[in-house]
């Protein structure tokens, strides 16, 4: 019988209960405490003051639905065993333990590596320490997709999993954006398996087909809003700069008081911001990752508050474009975003540069850092991925799209795509 028994109130869910010690322990990891550090949602507090909610509560509201999806298809005779039922919720637990700062937002700007990729390392990682050496065996396998039951990890990874289902109702109820609220009890209750493969009973269409529009909703209003976007090439501004001024430092040591005029003096680049300058300084891949296990520590070691400390630092930089970029993201100075339907011509994006390079007093290459273009792709759903499918009281099982009388295979398979130019507000 355990003794680590605990209750979490979340204000999502209510009470969560975590009743078994191995699970107990991995939350307890310095790798898992340290999402409490990570926002959900990146910069999206900056439209939406609510959303400040961190990764560490989604993983755990995640745990909780996983939780109750067991006992629902146990009740229905699928037979998990306790092995499993742990395996699946550790899976579920750490699936986006290899997040780093801001979430997604640092994603391509700090390596080169996708955060499942990254989770995989933490995991293995975890698994290999001396307090749960192979206890997370069947976790891996259910993440990789490795093990011999499919379904376990379609309640990880798929098109109706556990972490959408909590993500969608979470970040709904810490925005204030209702378009997010889906019946998550009533779809986590339609649960059934069959042949190897998840699948929803027939009770269930209506609440699938909310769940598909409330996640193509909550992309345009939240994930995607213009606001979050400016933010975002913001902080990959920033940081871009800030790597092409420490590639200028190759050996700090070696380098005299002059050298160190364009970016900040040499003491703003140790202590505690050092591992996200080892990042900015160094191409990193997965290989580099699992030849040398200290990276992962390093990575860890960064989280929300140490981007932002080093922000902080960097706008008082003696850099013009460094220090600029910095106070307009503190001080909510957001580039304007505008949106087109197609790509904005050469000319259009080069004219900007100037206007920045005459108003900023600098270069037409500095000027580059505060104008960009990109493209914003909304598809709530995927034929590539496994298909949601319905199952019928007389054992038929059918995809969504042809089960459902609103949601047909044109609506499902299209993908709109919006083109974006962003600059400073003149």
């Amino acid at each position: 019988m355990t003794n680590k028994r605990k209750i979490i109130n979340d204000p999502v869910y209510g009470f969560l209960t975590i009743d078994d010690d191995l699970i107990y322990d991995v939350i307890s990891h310095p790798f898992f405490q340290r999402q409490r550090h990570i926002k959900q949602l990146g910069f999206t507090y900056l439209v939406y003051p609510g959303a400040v909610h961190s990764r560490f509560s989604h993983m755990l509201g995640a745990l909780n639905l996983m939780k109750r999806a067991i006992e629902v298809l146990r009740t229905k005779g699928v037979e998990i065993s306790q092995e499993e039922a742990i395996g699946v919720q550790l899976a579920i637990l750490l699936h986006d333990v290899g997040h780093g700062p801001f979430s997604h937002t640092s994603e391509r700007a700090l390596c080169n590596v996708h955060h499942e990729t990254l989770t995989l390392l933490f995991m293995e990682r975890i698994n290999s320490e001396a307090a749960t050496r192979g206890r997370l065996d069947t976790a891996i396998a259910i993440f990789n997709d490795t093990y011999p039951r499919h379904f376990l990890h379609q309640l990880v990874s798929s098109q109706l999993d556990m972490d959408r289902l909590d993500y969608l109702g979470r970040d709904s109820f810490f925005t204030g954006v209702s378009e997010g609220i889906v019946g998550t009890e009533r779809i986590i209750n339609m649960l059934n398996v069959k042949d190897d493969t998840l699948v929803v009973d027939e009770k269930g269409i209506y609440s699938i087909e909310k769940f598909i529009i409330s996640r193509r909703l909550m992309y345009w209003q939240v994930y995607l809003h213009k606001t979050v976007v400016a933010a975002d090439n913001l902080f990959y501004s920033i940081l871009n700069r800030a790597r092409e001024l420490l590639s200028l430092e190759q050996d700090a040591t070696s380098m005299d008081d002059k050298a160190h005029d364009g970016i900040v003096s040499s003491a703003a680049f140790q202590g505690g911001y050092g591992p996200l300058l080892y990042f900015l300084r160094h191409k990193v891949d997965e290989n580099d990752f699992r030849s040398n296990p200290e990276l992962l520590d390093l990575f860890a070691a960064i989280d929300d508050g140490d981007i932002m400390s080093t922000i902080k630092v960097w706008a008082h930089s003696s850099d013009k474009v460094l220090s600029t970029l910095c106070r307009q993201l503190l001080w909510r100075h957001l580039p304007k975003v505008i949106e087109a339907a197609a790509p904005f011509a050469d000319d259009v994006v080069n004219g900007h540069i100037a206007q920045v390079a005459e108003n900023y007093g600098v270069s037409v290459d500095q000027a580059a850092f505060f104008v960009g273009t990109g493209t914003l792709v909304n598809r709530s759903y995927s034929f590539s991925d496994s298909e949601i499918r319905i199952l019928y009281k007389d054992g038929r099982c059918i995809g969504i799209s042809e089960a459902s009388d609103q949601l047909d295979r044109h609506f499902l398979e299209k993908a709109v795509t919006k083109y974006y130019l962003f600059f400073p507000k003149y």
